[in-house]
């Protein structure tokens, strides 16, 4: 008899709040409206409730942005670990709906990398997510290489998630539209433009030459960077630019989810550039809705072998969970 076996959906991307870390920050309502809050601190039965709602078995938790990576030093050691404990505590109820990444406290660097261990080594999660600058730092400056050292060693991906732009960046470039048009800022366009820029930074900083197993995440769909892996690489293999190939080290090292764009074309785009096996399923929960994820998803015109990589085995062998 034929027990075919249900593919498992897998979401990658999918966010909750720490009270701690979000009490740490003055303006947390205007970051989060209260409606999104509630949902992001319920880890029990309304998520689950959702998820099963929607068909998604897994839910991978990553703290939403800013997390730790606009704090002081000491205190974002303190809350990392308080918030990696008790991530690992909901994971631990019910571990067959959820895995997590942790937070990394990169304010200080030294320490995120021991974190970034004892996250994935003790407390059993999947990887670690990074949420745009770190008090106004690129993550590919040379005091943060021990966390992708740290990450090469436990063989485990660092997600990088986008956060506003910098503050200078903000004022010379969205000034003028940021209250008329205050998305702007986020998810419509500073977002992708921010995290574009660090993981073109990450290729060309040396790190990934350093450590040539780092795996890195993006969500998005890739911030946009498959669309134009042509053109940078083109432009950057002129004299006096870039010594190797910008195109083979993207496609090398980084992985891209749906997380909120769920566009065919877009999708087609990544499939092409970088091959089915680095496209992960991701929602982007609470800000995207689940059901037009996996809708979208399950119904994206591949064959059936590449939508069920995209909808959980990719994401089962890159995380194994």
């Amino acid at each position: 008899m034929d027990r075919k076996i249900k593919q498992r959906v897998i979401a990658i991307e999918e966010h909750y709040w720490d009270r701690d870390v979000g009490a740490n920050f003055d303006n947390a309502e205007t970051l989060l409206p209260v409606h999104l809050r509630r949902r992001l601190e319920d880890l029990g039965a309304q998520r689950l409730k959702e998820m099963d709602d929607a068909g998604i078995d897994v839910q991978v938790l990553s703290h939403a942005g800013p997390a730790t990576q606009r704090i002081n030093a000491e205190a974002a050691v303190n809350l990392s670990r308080l918030a990696n404990d008790r991530l690992r505590e909901v994971i631990q109820l019910k571990p067959e709906r959820f895995a997590g990444f942790a937070t990394l406290p990169t304010p200080a660097p030294k320490a995120a990398a021991d974190e970034l261990e004892r996250a994935v080594a003790k407390l059993g999660l999947a990887g670690a997510m990074v949420n745009g600058l770190t008090n106004g730092r690129f993550i590919d400056e040379k005091q943060y290489w021990p966390i992708f050292e740290r990450a090469q060693a436990l063989d485990v991906p660092l997600y990088m998630h986008p956060a506003p732009p910098h503050p200078a960046v903000v004022k010379a470039y969205y000034e003028d539209y940021a209250e008329q048009f205050p998305n702007l800022l986020g998810a419509a366009c500073g977002f992708t433009v921010e995290a574009a820029v660090q993981a073109i930074r990450l290729v060309l900083s040396g790190v990934l030459d350093a450590y040539p197993r780092v795996k890195i995440i993006l969500g998005h769909l890739g911030e946009g960077l498959p669309y134009l892996l042509w053109r940078i690489d083109h432009v950057l293999s002129r004299p006096g630019n870039f010594a190797g190939s910008f195109r083979d080290c993207f496609c090398e090292h980084f992985y891209v989810t749906t997380s909120g764009n769920f566009s065919n074309p877009a999708l087609a785009c990544c499939a092409m550039e970088m091959g089915v096996d680095r496209i992960l399923f991701a929602v982007d929960w609470p800000f995207v809705s689940n059901e037009l994820g996996v809708t979208w998803a399950q119904n994206i015109a591949f064959c059936a072998e590449d939508r069920e990589k995209i909808l959980g085995g990719n994401a089962t062998r890159l995380l194994r969970i």
